[in-house]
């Protein structure tokens, strides 16, 4: 098979492509031959090491795709050969991810796409929309409450406006740009607020008739909460997928409110139950054509690497490598 891989930590010019045998699936595992693989923030960190070193002699990158399963191990039902399907943490604990012709995955990391969404969109559902499940809904329902997403024009942030508005939630979006206030409004969001013009904080105010809001999904702590510690109402949550610019706001998180639950997400390490829940509704929702796919640049395979730099410097929109 044709694929792109590392040997070393480091930046993009490390990855090279070329031949490696094709994968044979083990007990509990089914083979997918890739039609998209989908790049995250996360799998060029990763490659740079820097959220984890290089764990394995050769790593093929990337953690979300979609393909059709040509190939089942031991214990899986032959009926599955032909399904289409999308993939979730491919390459999390495991040295090959969906930079490839095929790849090797855990039965239940494979999940039946439904006949309405292409692949594409099946490549890009796996970090940010089941981040974007878990920050909307990890404290439970949110309707009738007021949800502010942070970053609204980014992959998570794009799913989480969706999920808030099926959530049957209001949903405020701060964006940096009239173009970005449009791709939240596009997905759903009832008001967005440039936080580069005026007080963001009395916008918000204003929007709620002076009550703030129930629950925030933050994409960047450190420099939004300044913001978000004065308009996060009593007993309302902040779930933070990311620090962003700094590691942390100082200590102690003092906010204006009372009993505020901090939750910090990381898709990867979610309880089971969680990842159950969230690959669930994503995958209704596609059935029901309620999910709005976040287009973005697409790169054939053998120029992955100019994909990772795509994401690596701020590209808008799902960057996908199409490799079938």
């Amino acid at each position: 098979m044709k694929a792109v891989w590392y040997e070393q930590n480091g930046p993009a010019n490390i990855l090279e492509y070329g031949d490696m045998p094709d994968p044979e699936p083990g007990p509990g595992e089914v083979r997918v031959r890739v039609a998209a693989s989908g790049v995250n923030p996360s799998d060029w960190k990763r490659r740079q090491g820097l959220t984890a070193r290089i764990g394995f002699p050769r790593v093929i990158p990337n953690q979300d795709g979609a393909g059709v399963i040509d190939a089942v191990g031991d214990g899986v039902a032959q009926s599955r050969i032909g399904e289409r399907v999308w993939l979730f943490e491919s390459q999390f604990g495991r040295p090959f991810g969906t930079g490839a012709e095929y790849t090797v995955q855990p039965s239940g990391h494979a999940v039946r796409l439904p006949d309405n969404t292409d692949f594409g969109m099946g490549a890009g559902l796996g970090v940010p929309a089941m981040t974007a499940h878990r920050c909307v809904f990890s404290d439970g329902p949110v309707t009738g409450k007021t949800v502010l997403v942070t970053g609204g024009a980014g992959a998570v942030g794009h799913y989480a406006i969706q999920q808030a508005k099926l959530g049957g939630a209001t949903v405020i979006s701060t964006v940096s740009s009239d173009e970005k206030a449009q791709i939240a409004l596009a997905a759903g969001a009832d008001h967005t607020v440039n936080y580069r013009e005026g007080d963001t904080a009395a916008r918000i105010f204003k929007l709620t008739g002076g009550q703030g809001v129930d629950h925030v999904v933050e994409v960047d702590l450190a420099a939004n909460f300044p913001v978000s510690r004065e308009v996060i109402r009593s007993s309302g949550v902040l779930a933070v997928y990311s620090a962003g610019s700094s590691q942390a706001p100082a200590v102690p998180l003092n906010f204006r409110s009372t009993n505020v639950t901090v939750r910090l997400v990381l898709v990867y390490d979610m309880a089971e139950s969680a990842k159950t829940a969230a690959v669930s509704d994503i995958t209704s929702w596609l059935e029901q054509g309620k999910l709005q796919a976040f287009p973005g640049a697409h790169f054939p395979l053998e120029r992955l690497k100019d994909a990772h730099l795509a994401v690596e410097h701020g590209a808008i929109g799902k960057v996908v490598v199409d490799v079938g």
